[in-house]
């Protein structure tokens, strides 16, 4: 027969077996989702992803769309520093036309790829209303950053009626909104250059031609 004392677990026992208890579970981290995620069935057409993100420009964080302006104006710096002054303006609305031409169809597969409305990786219209936006720039580069300056504020503002024009349907929606915004940003560019320049005028004592 087992004595009473055999019976009872020695206080080294039960540290041990409280111990044991008091272990909470090791919860493991889901992993994160990738940005790039495919839907099942789908494949990704190289070509859209490409253009879509503006060869990769929209992937770097954070904030792709930003990244996507950036590149957008040092392409642009680049081309109206080696073209004739008259020709800058129409090669710049010409790159806008481009980029809206071909972002479209580009930011609807992709949308439609990642089962995304408007995924954050697609910059190609943040290519296009900034093109669009530095149409009257002058190829300096304050000025180019003026251009970005006001891009940024007005498709992150989105002052009426660019709200409206994210609901058109798939890439149309992706990119229209964004050349509303460079309207606005094109605008406010061309007043702040022109008041710049009158007052780089004053200042320097020329006389304003009557």
């Amino acid at each position: 027969m087992t004595s009473s004392a055999d019976e009872q677990d020695t206080p080294h026992e039960a540290e041990l077996i409280s111990g044991a208890e008091a272990v909470p579970a090791v919860k493991t981290a889901a992993p994160p989702v990738s940005p790039l995620k495919i839907l099942p069935g789908m494949r990704r057409t190289v070509w859209a992803w490409a253009v879509g993100t503006f060869f990769g420009a929209g992937l770097l964080k954070p904030g792709p769309g930003t990244y996507g302006s950036i590149c957008a104006v040092m392409l642009w710096f680049v081309m109206a520093r080696h073209v004739p002054f008259h020709l800058v303006k129409w090669i710049t609305l010409a790159m806008a036309a481009g980029a809206t031409a071909i972002g479209i169809p580009a930011a609807t597969r992709v949308a439609k790829e990642s089962g995304r409305k408007d995924p954050q990786i697609v910059v190609i219209d943040e290519v296009a209303g900034q093109w669009l936006a530095l149409t009257l720039c002058l190829p300096s580069m304050p000025f180019a950053i003026l251009g970005l300056v006001c891009f940024r504020f007005f498709d992150i503002l989105k002052p009426p009626p660019i709200r409206r024009l994210e609901r058109l349907p798939a890439g149309t929606g992706i990119v229209v909104d964004d050349l509303g915004a460079g309207v606005y940003a094109l605008i406010a560019q061309a007043v702040l250059q022109q008041l710049v320049l009158v007052f780089q005028l004053i200042h320097s004592g020329a006389k304003l031609p009557h």
